[in-house]
């Protein structure tokens, strides 16, 4: 049984629920970063995709486990490895599905159509869409939208449509980053990319991502709701995190950057401190 759930959660990939963390995002730059009851409806939603994202690495890992046995990283997954049968698998596919659809439709209809969207999403995204060049980036990219369009339903705030442009250009970012490792070891469930092409596309996209935020931390609606231009402040943050996500990128092959984010300090201490800024200067304003 010990060992059945130690592979149960290995496979649930839990520190790759950081990226759930897409859906708070409305909550910090709506100024409830620091409003518990917010933040606990946020999360409660972070939580339904959390376990729908565990759901949908299952289902992937089912679907590739014989590239998987072939990559030298990838062969230690649970349902590569045998650690993991693939009936039990899917049996708990389904059971994060239910709990997380049972989470969202306490929370209202919007939000659970948010969710079935993003485990439609997913779920094309690991039968048809994820070995096609470009498309499986836009579809990974576009699930973490879908994130950021959940968390404000959950707490009935517009998002800023900035938000999702800085958010779209993000994941677009991590999604090509993620495949430069994987273009020196191709197999038949990853997509093909020349190398060449992955480092140009990294390279315009870490740029366009700084200067969207920087556009955004001055724009009208932001320093309306600021109060001031303090979040302009945060730009260095921001660009320190990206430029050192590159750094280890072309040093290292970093293929997982949430593995990255944990494993670097520097990084983690940017992101860290980033987070708390932005959502300090954005709940509590900026001097005038």
């Amino acid at each position: 049984m010990g060992k059945h759930l130690a592979a149960l959660l290995k496979a649930m990939r839990l520190r790759h629920w950081l990226k759930n963390g897409f859906v708070l995002a409305p909550a910090v730059f709506a100024g409830h970063a620091f409003d518990p009851p917010v933040l606990g409806q946020a999360a409660a939603t972070a939580l339904a995709f959390c376990l729908a994202a565990s759901a949908g690495y299952l289902v992937n890992d089912i679907l590739d486990r014989d590239a998987d046995r072939a990559d030298p990283v990838k062969r230690f997954r649970p349902i590569a490895s045998g650690e993991m049968r693939v009936p039990a698998a899917l049996l708990w596919a389904c059971l994060l599905v239910a709990a997380a659809l049972a989470i969202t439709a306490a929370q209202g209809a919007p939000v659970l159509l948010a969710l079935v969207a993003y485990l439609v999403i997913t779920t094309a995204y690991s039968l048809l869409l994820k070995v096609v060049p470009i498309l499986e980036a836009l579809v990974l990219a576009t699930g973490f939208l879908v994130r950021l369009v959940a968390g404000a339903l959950a707490i009935q705030v517009a998002i800023s449509y900035w938000l999702v442009i800085c958010g779209f250009l993000l994941a677009l970012l991590l999604a090509f980053g993620k495949r430069m490792p994987e273009a020196v070891h191709p197999s038949q469930r990853t997509p093909t990319y020349p190398l060449s092409f992955l480092h140009d596309v990294v390279t315009m996209l870490a740029g366009m991502t700084v200067v969207a935020y920087t556009l955004y931390t001055v724009s009208p609606d932001t320093t309306a709701k600021v109060g001031s231009r303090a979040l302009l402040l945060t730009v260095p943050l921001v660009l320190f995190g990206i430029l050192r996500y590159l750094l280890l990128l072309h040093r290292e092959g970093a293929q997982d950057p949430t593995a990255t984010l944990f494993s670097d300090r520097p990084l983690l201490v940017a992101v860290t401190a980033w987070a708390v800024a932005a959502g300090a200067v954005v709940h509590f304003g900026g001097a005038p």
